[in-house]
């Protein structure tokens, strides 16, 4: 009985880790859409926040993998 209890909050908890993996989605809609927004206003000064773009997205995305893994700890290690 214990251990199904357990399982369960196991299952719970990889569940609830794996929000961050939403919230970097989301990050990086807003990253794309805000330098969208800002190379339409000056075209002129879009390739020079192009690296800025894909640092900032790298990062996001980092994020989520990070969440991915902690999920993936709790499920498989725990």
């Amino acid at each position: 009985m214990e251990g199904d209890i357990t399982l369960g909050l196991k299952y719970i908890g990889a569940g609830l880790a794996t929000l961050g993996m939403f919230g970097a989605a989301i990050g990086v809609g807003n990253i794309f859409a805000s330098f969208l927004d800002a190379a339409m206003r000056n075209p002129s000064a879009a390739p020079q926040q192009t690296g800025n773009l894909f640092i900032g997205m790298a990062l996001s995305e980092a994020l989520g993998i990070l969440s991915f893994l902690v999920a993936v700890l709790i499920l498989f290690v725990v």
